[in-house]
């Protein structure tokens, strides 16, 4: 959620600040500001609403200093307001804060402070940091060089739950003190300044070099050089990271929106994903891993776990798994798996899946999983994100940075990579006929060329679109690898059209759902699965006698007459129709929310990175 960005160098700082803001829109946000240091302390800029309001606001073009910090909120304590914006003050106004993350114990912490004398202006958990550091600061009897940095620690230790903070003050003109904890945070660099961000793409304007915090890792910027410190404030050296993304790569490049850009871009994505992972008549390669025949022999279970897209991912990855490899594959709801006390054990291998790599829920997973002794591998779009450095092993999709909060490229390009990983393991087992692989490696090559002969047709999909945007409920409708797909269509209905949309199983309509259907509504239906073709044909037959109104996006020949709307995708491997199947049901929400009049790329109420539980 909640985005950060701070600079330190010799420009003025508020235009850099709210141009980083406005980069981290697409996070979710329902309030900006930003904090400089200004030649009579701390000026803070800040309201709710949307960050171009912050030009609106007096004084914003008065302020001169070239060391700031800035903040986009998304409620978790208290409602949207101007008090609970970001950033805030102790009581004494000498210390500026913003914190992306959730504290936990705040009330405890309220408590004490408020004891001591402190009064709070908002019902935020972050406002008892900054008092928290003016506590420490004021407490510490050696007057120092390092005395701030020792106050931010100290209150690190004093906090709960999530955070990755921004800390200024007067008192210390020549620096900003940043740490994280379960929340991202990266420094990027260049000659007489250093910028700040929770993304990296909010800053690529201006650096490819960046480094990458540890939890719990301390530094302080100046804006020639960069500190860094671990727990103990022990002072070590980093390595710096080289970021190959364009920045004009995060841009719109003269698509409507984000999300259509995004679409657009799969095929591309794609081909980066596969990259050099195989060619037909060689076997795949994962250099980055270590895992051996003897590993994969003795496993029991692998777990695909992850949350909202990339979890659908994992649903049709699930089938490639057992299919290929003849492991029993479970997927499981990052959220749900770590308080149901799950059966680990050194037997298990845990595949995390999170596009941004800093899903909360997912990184709790799999360090439960780490404690109870299995293997783990996340599957990421963001090097050096967190879920990377606390995995045993990571992969990287190649789908390039991915703005709309709606996933689109990240969800095919994982589904292709956990396919690539899939053969992988058959062929180290050998658990599947090598003629068989090459189909499949030969399936996956055509995608890209595939899903471009399908966004070349979607004009019977704005149609549709056109006429069914002002529906209340809609259902989607598959089986097999289709019911996965159905769900992610569903999904991306409800996220950017606010439409309710709910998918079935084909085989359960009877055990409930069909109670539903009644005249006019739309049912959407997959059938891309050869030997499930007749048995969908009859579950949407049912429907359509009880008045649906259908549509219907297949592979298959299907007989005349029977849908009132048919998209036909080329044909591919069944495992990997999703891939294909996904594409019109994408445009299908997008062009929804489009006649609706909304904002694709920032649907209400979500955010890209759902950094907290």
């Amino acid at each position: 959620m909640c985005g950060i960005i701070g600079y330190i160098g010799d420009k003025k700082a508020s235009p850099i600040l709210i141009n980083g803001l406005l980069c981290l829109e697409y996070r979710g946000y329902d309030s900006a500001g930003i904090a400089t240091l200004e030649k009579d302390g701390i000026t803070v800029k800040k309201d709710k609403g949307r960050v171009k309001n912050l030009y609106d606001l007096p004084g914003i073009d008065d302020l001169t200093g070239t060391i700031g910090i800035a903040h986009t909120r998304w409620a978790t304590h208290g409602k949207p307001s101007m008090e609970n914006s970001h950033p805030h003050l102790d009581n004494s106004s000498t210390f500026a804060v913003v914190h992306n993350g959730i504290i936990e114990n705040y009330n405890e912490l309220k408590e004490f402070l408020s004891e001591k004398g402190y009064h709070f202006l908002s019902q935020t958990d972050t406002e008892v940091i900054p008092n928290l550091i003016h506590y420490y600061f004021e407490q510490d009897t050696k007057k120092d060089d390092e005395q701030l940095l020792r106050a931010v620690k100290s209150t690190c230790d004093d906090l709960k739950g999530s955070y990755a903070l921004e800390v200024i003050s007067p008192l210390c003109p020549d620096r900003i003190i940043v740490v994280r904890k379960d929340s991202p945070l990266v420094i990027g660099t260049c000659e007489k300044e250093n910028h700040i961000a929770s993304d990296i793409p909010a800053i690529l304007n201006f650096t490819k070099n960046f480094y990458l915090l540890n939890d719990q890792e301390y530094a302080v910027v100046y804006k020639d050089h960069i500190r860094f410190f671990d727990s103990s404030l022990v002072e070590h050296s980093k390595a710096i990271n080289n970021i190959e993304w364009d920045a004009a790569s995060a841009e719109k490049d003269g698509f409507e929106d984000y999300m259509l850009k995004e679409i657009f871009e799969q095929p591309n994505a794609i081909r980066e994903t596969i990259g050099s992972r195989f060619r037909l008549g060689e076997k795949c390669s994962f250099d980055d891993i270590a895992i051996s025949k003897e590993y994969l022999s003795s496993l029991n279970k692998i777990y695909l776990v992850a949350c909202g897209t990339a979890m659908h991912a994992g649903l049709v990855a699930k089938n490639t798994f057992e299919k290929l490899c003849r492991i029993p594959c479970e997927v499981e709801v990052a959220s749900e798996f770590r308080y149901r006390d799950p059966i680990l054990d050194e037997k298990t291998l845990c595949i995390f899946i999170s596009q941004s790599g800093e899903t909360a829920d997912t990184i709790a997973a799999l360090k439960l999983a780490k404690q109870k002794g299995c293997k783990t591998l996340s599957v990421t779009n963001v090097i050096g994100s967190s879920i990377t450095r606390e995995a045993d092993y990571t992969v990287y999709t190649h789908a390039g940075p991915e703005i709309a909060v709606a996933s689109t490229k990240a969800y095919t390009s994982q589904i292709v990579l956990l396919t690539i990983l899939a053969m992988y393991f058959a062929e180290t087992l050998e658990s599947y006929p090598t003629e068989k692989i090459e189909e499949l490696k030969a399936s996956l090559l055509d995608l890209p060329a595939k899903i471009e002969t399908v966004l070349e047709n979607i004009e019977d999909i704005k149609a549709f679109a056109k006429k069914v945007y002002t529906q209340k409920d809609m259902f989607f409708l598959g089986r097999g690898v289709d019911y996965a797909a159905s769900m992610e269509g569903s999904l991306k209905v409800k996220e950017i059209s606010y439409i309710h949309s709910e998918a079935y199983a084909g085989g359960e309509l009877k055990h409930g759902p069909i109670a539903l259907i009644e005249n006019g509504v739309t049912v959407i239906g997959v059938i891309t699965e050869p030997k499930l073709v007749e048995k969908t044909i009859s579950n949407m037959q049912e429907i359509i006698t009880r008045g649906a109104n259908t549509l219907v996006v297949t592979n298959q020949v299907l007989p005349n007459g029977h849908f009132r709307s048919v998209i036909n995708i080329p044909e591919t491997d069944p495992l990997i129709s999703p891939i294909l199947s996904i594409i019109p049901l994408q445009c299908l929400a997008y062009y929804i929310s489009k006649n609706k009049g909304l904002d694709v790329d920032k649907p209400r109420n979500l955010a890209k990175s759902v950094t907290v539980e």
